[in-house]
C-alpha cells in the first residue's frame, strides 16, 4: 500500500528505476545496468546494517545525506575503494534520486541535500608511455610455439594499435574485423558507441594468421580463453603481467615500473609510431 510522503515504497521505485529509466529510457548497456546494480546492494547491505531495517522496509526518507555519507565513507575506510569508484557510486545515487524525484516530489528536501553532496576531487597519477623498445619487447614475450602465447601477441598487438579497453578488446568477435583493402576494426565502447578503427599492416598479418588457429565463425570471440569463451578482464591482465615479466629480460627497466592495459592504450606517443613506420 503506498504512504503518503517521503514514506512511499522505496523497493517499487527503485525496480522502476532499473527497468523504465535504465533500461526503457536510456537504454543503458548491460555493464551500466551491473554496475548500478552492484552499487544499489552494497548501498541497502550498508543502510540494513546503519538502520536495521531490512532493504524492503526502506524508505526515501532513510536516503538521506548522513545515511550517503557514512556510506561513501564506508567504501573508502573499510572497502578501500578509490576515490573515483567512491564518486561512481555517488553518481548512480545521484541518478536514482533525480528519477525518484519525479515520483515523489514530496521528498524532495531529503533528495536535495543528498544530490548537494560533492564529487571528491583527486589527483591523477602522471603515467609514462612506452617506448617503442620497451613494446616491441612485450610483444614479441609471448611463446609463439603455444595457442595461448599466439593469441597474446596478436591481443596486444591489437590493443596498442586501436587503443581499445580491455572491454573492447576482449568483446571483439571475427564479424568485427575486416583484412581486405583497407583493414579495419570495429570497436564497441562504453555507451554502444561504435567506431572502426584502421589496422596497421603488421597487425593485419598478425590477424590473419590467428583467425587460421582459431573457430573463425563471424559470432565467436576473435580473442577468446582456452574454453572458446570470453576473456575475462581478469585473465588479460594475468596475461600481460606475464609477457612483462618474460620482456624485463630484454629491458630491465619494464621489472620497476606497473605496466597495464591502460598504459597501453594512453600513453604510447603516437609521433613514435609514425616515425617508426608502425602505421600504414
Amino acid at each position: 500500500m503506498k504512504v503518503h510522503g517521503t514514506e512511499t515504497n522505496f523497493p517499487t521505485i527503485l525496480q522502476q528505476f532499473f527497468l523504465e529509466r535504465l533500461i526503457q529510457q536510456r537504454n543503458a548497456s548491460t555493464q551500466t545496468v551491473a554496475a548500478y546494480r552492484d552499487g544499489f546492494r552494497l548501498l541497502l547491505q550498508f543502510a540494513q546494517r546503519h538502520l536495521g531495517k531490512p532493504p524492503e522496509r526502506l524508505a526515501l526518507s532513510d536516503l538521506d545525506a548522513p545515511l550517503v555519507l557514512a556510506f561513501l565513507n564506508h567504501l573508502e575506510k573499510e572497502r578501500h575503494n578509490t576515490i573515483r569508484s567512491r564518486n561512481a557510486r555517488l553518481a548512480a545515487i545521484r541518478s536514482f534520486l533525480h528519477f525518484a524525484a519525479l515520483q515523489e516530489p514530496t521528498a524532495l528536501p531529503v533528495i536535495q541535500r543528498v544530490i548537494a553532496i560533492p564529487m571528491k576531487r583527486f589527483d591523477k597519477p602522471m603515467l609514462g608511455f612506452l617506448s617503442r623498445t620497451e613494446m616491441q619487447a612485450i610483444l614479441d614475450a609471448p611463446d609463439c610455439t603455444t595457442w595461448c602465447g599466439q593469441r597474446d601477441r596478436v591481443m596486444f598487438a591489437t590493443l596498442y594499435n586501436t587503443g581499445g579497453r580491455v572491454s573492447e578488446i576482449t568483446g571483439l568477435k571475427v564479424s568485427d574485423v575486416v583484412l581486405e583493402r583497407s583493414a579495419t576494426v570495429r570497436m564497441h565502447g562504453k555507451g554502444r558507441k561504435e567506431r572502426r578503427v584502421p589496422l596497421w599492416r603488421t597487425t593485419t598479418s598478425e590477424i590473419r594468421k590467428w583467425l587460421t588457429c582459431i573457430d573463425s565463425m563471424p559470432d565467436q570471440p576473435l580473442f577468446p580463453g582456452r574454453s572458446g569463451t570470453r576473456m575475462t578482464r581478469p585473465a588479460v591482465m594475468a596475461r600481460l603481467q606475464l609477457a612483462v615479466q618474460s620482456a624485463a629480460a630484454v629491458c630491465p627497466e619494464l621489472a620497476k615500473r606497473q605496466i597495464s592495459p591502460h598504459t597501453i592504450r594512453h600513453y604510447v606517443p603516437f609521433r613514435t609510431m609514425l616515425s617508426a613506420g608502425w602505421v600504414g
